[in-house]
């Protein structure tokens, strides 16, 4: 069964705790935790505060999506604050093998995504190091954007690339009941959805539908 990853980008900031509990109760598989620095993308989010408050509430896996600039100067804080994985942009790390062992070496999971413009290739020496790979499928930054179709081929060829080995494809990005039949049927094994998941009183019936 294709797992859920709810973006906490669509929650209701006012109320973290009690989407977090809903989230529980709803069926989620993960927190996708979406940390943006205004500057690799225009927008500003949260940071290993909010996240380390917000950890005590639940035994679901934490995702840190750190689109940021420097990721490496930040691994350590949010591995404080309590996250189960940290993806990075293969965009910003110049050494990105380095950076996924040094996420390895504090105990966590590790994660690349790659934005839209950006080709499977950079992953071919990557695939023995990989717990996951995100696929972005609109340009990040900004929640509530339409689904980019002409990245279906990148997610079949990445699940080409993985093979038999142990790693989540995940995608992220315009998700919903129509287009996550797409991305599975492409491939995935993991869907991030944000205002799919969280409009609306019914969250179980949210997280169904996109199953």
């Amino acid at each position: 069964m294709v797992r859920i990853a709810p973006s906490l980008l669509a929650a209701d900031f006012a109320n973290l705790k009690d989407e977090i509990f809903r989230l529980n109760e709803a069926g989620a598989d993960m927190v996708h935790l979406d940390v943006m620095d205004g500057n690799f993308v225009p927008n500003l989010t949260f940071g290993p505060c909010v996240i380390k408050a917000l950890r005590p509430y639940t035994d679901l896996p934490f995702d840190a999506h750190l689109m940021v600039q420097n990721p490496d100067d930040m691994l350590e804080w949010f591995a404080l604050a309590g996250v189960d994985m940290i993806t990075v942009h293969a965009e910003v790390c110049p050494h990105l093998d380095k950076t996924i062992d040094a996420i390895h070496a504090l105990g966590l999971k590790a994660g690349v995504s790659l934005n839209p413009s950006t080709s499977e290739n950079v992953l071919e020496y990557l695939l023995d190091k990989l717990d996951l790979i995100l696929v972005m499928t609109v340009n990040p930054g900004f929640g509530g954007q339409e689904f980019m179709e002409n990245q279906l081929p990148k997610i079949a060829k990445i699940r080409s690339l993985i093979g038999h080995r142990d790693i989540i494809l995940s995608v992220d990005g315009g998700i919903n009941p129509m287009t996550a039949a797409k991305a599975i049927a492409a491939g995935a094994d993991m869907l991030v959805a944000g205002t799919a998941v969280f409009s609306g009183e019914d969250m179980a019936k949210n997280i169904a539908a996109l199953r």
